[in-house]
């Protein structure tokens, strides 16, 4: 396996295949660098070098005990692109990936980064405060600890349902994404995935949005369950200087595997552009 050590000693496990424009991939919580599959073929075939990697505590990086937070994550990012000498990169990220990295772009890889894409991602911030009233209540990411703490094995199978859409009328189930959901789940530790609910919950991404100059393309569902759209995307672009939105009625939360094709094409209209 190919990995890179963090700044802490952590093992951070990655893929990088192909050559050309480099594409850095971000995963959500709590997956891996396996989830972009679609994504990494589409654009290797596209002749794009593709990176991937597997966050602290997730998939086939090192289970860390500390580091859980967006300053961390963004600094292992840096890590990476720094041993590989990106440069001009787009930074492609889902949900919690999708904070982590404008988290990046903002600070650390300011002059790595050339676009950033959000796709169904946390920003601005989620959580419901005085500040945020239309956030999601504190008590809906306490369940969500509740549930990945001591039941993790039942309560992932169970987040796949309103996850990928397949409680809708109509939806077409496919077992083989449910099961390769839970699969990346289960392979990294449970104490990263609850500490990083936290992460994605609480971080407040409005000054990284704000801050940027590049092109940032916003895609996310309508029918998002897990991350609203009037919550996240519909803010997100309004908060940056060089932004596109494109949302999709009726897509889920899990969009880049139940809609690659849809995902793909948008994609490689925006890194052409």
């Amino acid at each position: 396996m190919s990995t890179i050590k963090a700044k802490d000693g952590t093992e951070l496990y990655y893929k990088d295949w192909g050559t050309g424009k480099p594409l850095f991939f971000h995963h959500g919580w709590p997956l891996s660098s396996d989830d972009w599959d679609a994504q990494l073929m589409f654009f290797l075939k596209e002749g794009y070098r593709v990176i991937a990697y597997d966050r602290r505590g997730h998939g086939r990086s090192g289970q860390a005990s500390e580091g859980h937070n967006m300053d961390t994550y963004a600094s292992d990012v840096a890590t990476i692109t720094e041993a590989l000498d990106l440069r001009d990169a787009v930074h492609i990220g889902h949900s919690t990936g999708g904070g982590e990295a404008i988290h990046y772009a903002a600070g650390l890889g300011k002059d790595r980064v050339a676009k950033v894409v959000l796709i169904s991602a946390v920003t601005p911030i989620m959580i419901q405060s005085e500040s945020n009233p239309d956030g999601v209540p504190v008590s809906v990411f306490d369940e969500i600890r509740e549930g990945t703490a001591y039941n993790r094995a039942q309560y992932f199978q169970d987040f796949t349902i309103p996850f990928y859409g397949y409680n809708r009328e109509g939806a077409k189930i496919s077992e083989g994404i449910r099961h390769n959901w839970w699969r990346q789940g289960m392979m990294g530790g449970v104490k990263a995935h609850v500490e990083g609910i936290k992460a994605f919950s609480e971080t407040d991404f409005t000054e990284d949005l704000k801050s940027v100059d590049i092109p940032v393309l916003v895609l996310h569902g309508e029918d998002d369950q897990i991350v609203p759209f009037a919550l996240s995307g519909a803010k997100a672009v309004k908060l940056v200087k060089n932004g596109k939105l494109i949302s999709y009625p009726g897509f889920p939360h899990g969009m880049p595997a139940t809609e690659a094709a849809t995902i793909n094409k948008d994609l490689l209209e925006f890194i052409k552009s």
